[in-house]
């Protein structure tokens, strides 16, 4: 049995468009004489719809969706099956009664489509609330097909169904173990339709977490998931298929829209010469079309990128898909001469292209002659257009117009804070007036302990690097100015020679400069020590005493969760932040502004 793997990028809601996404996946699929079309959770709508499920009009919809998918199949590619993520109303439930909806895959094949799969772990934490939509299913999924001369008994499982193993993930839902139920049930091959965010390390879990099913049902699975932005959520795709000892037979590219086919083998342990050929070189390949599948041969498995790699292009992903689902074809962002702003500015050029990226200098008597001048540089290696507005007769209007109400001019923090508040305005109005996304280049540091101004450097509509350390964007940086990133740069159409962001941004103390010799370690602890106890407070969830307890230092620990908590009305009026750790602020991060403890 030949199965395709479509990697899609769906546009959250728009049922009309998925289905016209799915139809092309199948056409191209049938090119490749598949026999089941595999398509990611939820693929008709988009993950994470959200509220959109709870719109009547939606749900009548994609049962016109479903129709048209069924007619147009039966009449172009009647040979072809393909199981498509849906919402499935829950016969008989009261009207207004809720959750009243499965998470559920439908297979669409003859003319018509039928519901065969129902999701029974429904993930509510972090970023996920499935349980305000769905209900659990209450038993195991078995599709049977013919195929090749044979009966196929296919396992189905639906993304956190395959998350069962709490010594590997660190965690499990309480509830039934959807594998471990399948395994009386003699399944040939377990299908895993997933939508499943982008995350440090999560690829391998993913695979680790594949081969461990594997093993238990002796067979092999194939994991299919989601690619591309959805508001602040990063799909890395990445899907792959590995046989029943576990081992990867088969690997679709992260962070790009794919379709690839794997001949399943004669035996249940993947071994036969269906598995290999599909192995080898399989048919991958972007919305312009499909390889033929391989010939058998050595199975030649293509490595998934760097970390590095894949955390960059992961961040491409999410401005690009940001900016294209939202209808916004340019961007701009304030470049000051640091590290953070230029590291944002070669993710919009990649995103968008260098054509499509403004950047703004706003110098104030405070800015150095350096900051200026890697600012232009750095815009001159990538191709930027930018404009110089200086900063100084507007903070001298303001203080004039502040005077009589503060009985002098504004000082200290009030001073500092007030410009980066002109900056902001003079960057917003740019945007609005040039119809262009405004890029937010604070860090997940500065957003942690509030070392950020709201309505001035807070300000935008996507918060670019708003999940990453400052260690983390010194690392991302040192990586692109290596050679190991040629090869990247080069693909995403950044300069692939010399250095990129450049080593006297790179090597300069982080400085907002809103006063004469500032530096960020004036306010903060170095970030080299401020980060990791802020990765255990928020990923971990660590408690002060726990740090201490670990050997962090006590008033330190304390400075750093005061300011932690004190800041949690800013980051309530923040942008989204893209997605890439395991905890961020945003969706996943749900604590009240107001509270002890």
């Amino acid at each position: 049995m030949r199965l395709a793997l479509a990697q899609l990028n769906p546009l959250v809601g728009d049922l009309a468009g998925n289905g016209e996404r799915l139809l092309h996946a199948c056409r191209q699929a049938a090119a490749a004489s598949a026999d089941l079309v595999l398509t990611p959770e939820l693929s008709l709508w988009g993950y994470p719809p959200r509220d959109l499920l709870l719109r009547p009009a939606l749900l009548a919809a994609q049962a016109g969706a479903l129709n048209r998918l069924a007619a147009v199949l039966a009449r172009e590619c009647p040979a072809l099956a393909v199981l498509v993520g849906i919402a499935e109303p829950v016969a008989g439930a009261a009207a207004g009664e809720l959750p009243a909806l499965y998470n559920a895959a439908a297979l669409v094949e003859g003319g018509g489509w039928r519901v065969v799969a129902r999701k029974r772990l429904l993930p509510s934490y972090d970023v996920f609330d499935e349980r305000r939509y769905f209900r659990p299913a209450d038993r195991p999924a078995l599709l049977e097909r013919e195929s090749g001369g044979r009966r196929w008994r296919l396992g189905l499982t639906l993304c956190e169904d395959l998350w069962v193993e709490e010594a590997l993930q660190g965690h499990r839902l309480s509830g039934p173990d959807p594998v471990g139920e399948l395994r009386d049930l003699g399944v040939d091959l377990l299908l895993n339709l997933s939508a499943s965010p982008f995350g440090k390390a999560k690829t391998a879990l993913r695979q680790q977490l594949a081969a461990r099913a594997a093993r238990r049902l002796d067979c092999p699975v194939v994991y299919v998931n989601q690619v591309g932005g959805n508001d602040e959520l990063v799909f890395d795709g990445a899907s792959f298929v590995v046989d029943a000892t576990g081992a990867l037979v088969s690997q679709l590219p992260c962070c790009r829209e794919a379709l690839a086919c794997w001949d399943a083998a004669d035996g249940r342990d993947g071994a036969g010469p269906g598995a290999a050929a599909a192995a080898g070189e399989a048919a991958v390949a972007e919305a312009a079309g499909v390889a033929a599948a391989a010939s058998a041969g050595p199975a030649l498995v293509p490595a998934l990128p760097d970390p590095q790699e894949q955390l960059l292009r992961a961040l491409v992903l999410g401005v690009a898909d940001y900016a294209r689902k939202c209808g916004f074809q340019r961007a701009l962002l304030g470049l000051s001469g640091g590290i953070d702003s230029a590291l944002v500015a070669v993710i919009a050029a990649a995103a968008l292209g260098a054509d499509r990226v403004q950047g703004l200098l706003m110098p104030s008597p405070w800015s150095s002659a350096g900051s200026l001048a890697d600012a232009t540089a750095l815009a001159g290696r990538l191709g930027l257009a930018t404009h110089t507005l200086p900063i100084a007769p507007l903070m001298g209007g303001f203080d004039a117009a502040l005077e009589p109400a503060l009985a002098g001019p504004p000082q200290g923090l009030s001073a500092e804070n007030l410009q980066s508040r002109i900056r902001g305005t003079l960057l917003m109005a740019v945007a609005n007036q040039q119809g262009q996304l405004l890029l937010s280049t604070g860090n997940k540091s500065e957003l942690a302990v509030g070392y950020c101004t709201l309505y001035g450097d807070m300000n935008g509509g996507l918060a670019v690097i708003g999940d990453l350390y400052k260690t983390s964007v010194f690392a991302l940086c040192s990586w692109l100015d290596s050679s190991d990133a040629a090869p990247c740069r080069a693909a995403l159409g950044l300069p692939a020679q010399g250095e990129l962001i450049g080593e006297t941004i790179r090597a300069k103390p982080p400085s907002a400069e809103l006063r004469p010799d500032q530096r960020d370690s004036d306010s903060l602890p170095d970030y080299a020590v401020l980060d990791p106890i802020l990765r255990r407070l928020i990923e971990e969830m660590a408690s002060p005493e726990q740090l201490v307890a670990a050997g962090a230092e006590p008033a330190l620990v304390e400075r750093i969760w005061t300011l932690l908590r004190r800041a949690e009305f800013k980051r309530r009026q923040a942008p989204p932040a893209l997605k890439v750790s395991g905890r961020a602020f945003g969706s996943g991060w749900r604590m009240p502004i107001a509270a002890g403890g």
